[in-house]
């Protein structure tokens, strides 16, 4: 009778009876999450959003997954999860497997803000998330109903401290990047106004548009339709520069003499900590790279944002500046959620 031979004695054993003997064997867990990270992506990817549609970061992150989509042919599915300034979604991302397939379309508010106004914050913005690209700039603009008797930011400021109270201003949240940079020109000006939170950009919008509120001081591309339209009106931009998509408007610094006025938004993609060194590059190079092909940068520049490709370590020190600065502002103003 033969003898039967195992394969594992078979000098001719090659390398795909190797790989399928490992992964059905002990091997397996071991081996298996390399290969998968080898093929990186090799299935759906999901993109958390932490606010509702609509506003700057909804914007840039449908932009930013339909260009990997693209490149790649895998989908990366946008999920709006709103909430707590955007930290119900990046805390999501913070629990999530590291390996790629969960992703959050940061912002300086979860990354910066948020986390000097909540004390018990369930993540770490240095250390619960792997800095993976910054995407864009985006200049924040003060608008107002065009009922407000105001001609521009002066005259805005003028009426504030004549009429201490009266004005209600929306924003997408306590702690939003437009609450923050609203209370950071009260702060700097001495004026008085009623903050009035919304669940998102969108709604804020709206009710300003409504005239339910009377100011807004959020990212352009999430007002530019309705400035566009002459529903609203531009005061003043966040920006050291003037911005392209409004030449006319001026800066907080030009038009209120206020030296060194800064507060822009900016976005980034970020995922949960420990990802692998490999495919936070990939994702990293071809974020940068849709971010110079000419379609998403004709987009971003109409919505009046600045695409920003970088390293992932220039996004992670810009993440550690922030977190700084705007704690600082955060405790000089006493400013608690």
């Amino acid at each position: 009778m033969t003898a039967l031979r195992s394969p594992l004695n078979s000098a001719s054993l090659d390398r795909r009876q190797w790989v399928q003997l490992a992964l059905a064997g002990g091997l397996g867990a071991t081996l298996a999450p390399a290969f998968a990270q080898a093929k990186y992506p090799n299935k759906a990817i999901r993109m958390i959003i932490p606010f509702t549609p609509g506003g700057s970061a909804d914007i840039l992150g449908r932009a930013i997954g339909h260009e990997l989509t693209t490149a790649w042919g895998q989908s990366v599915v946008p999920e709006n999860i709103a909430g707590a300034g955007g930290s119900i979604g990046a805390d999501r991302v913070a629990k999530a497997a590291g390996d790629g397939y969960t992703l959050l379309m940061g912002h300086v508010g979860t990354l910066a803000i948020t986390p000097g106004l909540y004390p018990k914050l369930p993540y770490d913005p240095l250390k619960s998330f792997t800095p993976i690209a910054w995407v864009a700039r985006v200049p924040n603009v003060l608008v107002v109903h065009p009922s407000l008797p105001v001609k521009d930011l002066a005259s805005f400021i003028a009426y504030a401290k004549a009429n201490p109270g009266k004005i209600n201003y929306s924003s997408g949240g306590n702690g939003s990047a437009a609450h923050m940079t609203m209370a950071y020109l009260a702060q700097q000006t001495g004026i008085d106004m009623q903050h009035v939170p919304y669940k998102g950009t969108a709604p804020a919008v709206n009710d300003l548009v409504a005239g339910q509120v009377q100011a807004l001081f959020t990212g352009v591309p999430a007002v530019l339709a309705q400035l566009r339209a002459g529903q609203i009106k531009a005061l003043a931009v966040s920006s050291p520069q003037r911005v392209s998509i409004l030449p006319d408007v001026p800066t907080v610094a030009e038009a209120a003499a206020l030296r060194g006025f800064e507060a822009d938004q900016w976005y980034g993609v970020v995922g949960p900590a420990r990802m692998p060194a490999d495919v936070v590059a990939r994702i990293n190079a071809q974020i940068n790279a849709s971010l110079k092909s000419p379609a998403i940068l004709e987009r971003l520049q109409n919505e009046g944002a600045q695409p920003m490709p970088s390293s992932p370590a220039v996004f992670g020190e810009l993440i550690a500046k922030d977190l700084a600065r705007w704690g600082k502002v955060i405790k000089d103003n006493h400013m608690t959620l």
